[in-house]
């Protein structure tokens, strides 16, 4: 009894292994995510799947968890099955090695490889004539971020500007070093938001840790996380509050599950509870679910769009070219592409709720 139990939990696991991901080990289409725990790329693989289940090819998903080692084993582990297309969300975007070595892999074998969200150089793309990168302009999110949290608080200084000193104090949560994205909507946030404040006469924001030279907090594993974000904000507030005339005013974050940590810190003291309450203006990037519901119950500020479900329709585009054999770029001239080199960019918009 215990055997034929054994084998009917085998065939279960096995079954739903395949069911889950598409099409199993025979895969033709093999996807490659840096993790799942993030929540904007969960919401590209939902996407992505389901444009991939609707065109009917065979298809496989991997979580590199956040480590390179891992993601180009799986990828050479799919060529190995026979993989026709590789799809790659980079782990490791600090240096052009790992994704030299994915396409060397690729290129060996003649297959072709799409990376996406996390961008890939432009020497590593024109090495291989079967590659393309799909994303966004890594400084457009942080140009509308600071924007958009420059026209707030001009709009709201009184009620954001909690011990009346006349200026700003702001945390930065960083979703990862060396990743462009983080890096410019670290940068232009705060230097876009001064713009607008400097021209309505109001003082540049200052970060609330005058000890800190970077003025951003970073999530030391990368994952742009949650809890990152909530360790962080949880201890700053512990010093820096309004019982002690110095409370943080504005929290800006690269990413919406940064904010989402930063809004639950802040719940735990008594602020963003939604209605009319105790609030601090929380702005993020990417418009999750989550996030457009904290900014409908007013615990969130803003964020910035990132189309999940436009990436997921250009990546299954470009798939469905090389599946049928045609060029990679064949019937994309309506998409907006750089000039000399095979990338193309999904637009940000700003998000307030509907």
């Amino acid at each position: 009894m215990k055997r034929i139990l054994g084998i009917i939990m085998v065939f279960v696991i096995l079954t739903c292994a395949t069911a889950c991901e598409g099409g199993g080990t025979s895969a033709d289409v093999h996807v490659f995510y840096y993790t799942y725990s993030d929540t904007y790329i969960s919401s590209v693989r939902s996407a992505l799947d389901n444009q991939l289940n609707a065109m009917g090819v065979s298809y496989q998903d991997y979580d590199s968890n956040g480590n390179q080692t891992t993601q180009t084993e799986q990828v050479q582990t799919a060529i190995t099955k026979g993989a026709k297309v590789i799809v790659v969300n980079i782990v490791n975007t600090g240096s052009d090695d790992a994704a030299n070595g994915i396409v060397s892999l690729a290129k060996g074998a003649g297959i072709p490889v799409i990376f996406f969200n996390r961008e890939v150089s432009d020497d590593v793309v024109k090495s291989y004539d079967k590659c393309v990168f799909v994303g966004t302009d890594a400084a457009e999110a942080g140009h509308m971020q600071g924007e958009m949290i420059g026209e707030y608080i001009v709009d709201n200084f009184a009620s954001v500007d909690k011990n009346g000193d006349g200026k700003i104090s702001y945390i930065m949560f960083k979703g990862e070093e060396g990743n462009n994205e983080a890096i410019y909507r670290t940068q232009y946030a705060v230097e876009d938001a001064n713009k607008v404040l400097t021209s309505a006469g109001k003082q540049p924001l200052v970060f609330y840790d005058s000890a800190n030279p970077n003025k951003y907090l970073v999530d030391k594993n990368g994952q742009w996380s949650a809890a990152a974000s909530n360790e962080y904000m949880t201890t700053a507030l512990t010093s820096y509050n309004e019982a002690n005339n110095n409370m943080i005013e504005l929290v800006i974050c690269n990413n919406d599950g940064m904010a989402e940590g930063a809004v639950t810190a802040l719940n735990s003291v008594g602020y963003n509870s939604g209605g009319n309450g105790k609030s601090v203006p929380v702005f993020g990037v990417d418009a999750t679910d989550a996030a457009k519901s904290l900014i409908k119950d007013k615990k969130m500020a803003g964020t910035i769009k990132q189309d999940a479900e436009g990436m997921a329709k250009t990546i299954q585009k470009l798939t469905k070219n090389c599946i049928d054999g045609k060029d990679i770029l064949a019937d994309t001239e309506d998409l907006n592409k750089d000039e000399g080199v095979a990338k193309i960019r999904i637009a940000y918009a700003k998000y307030l709720g509907e």
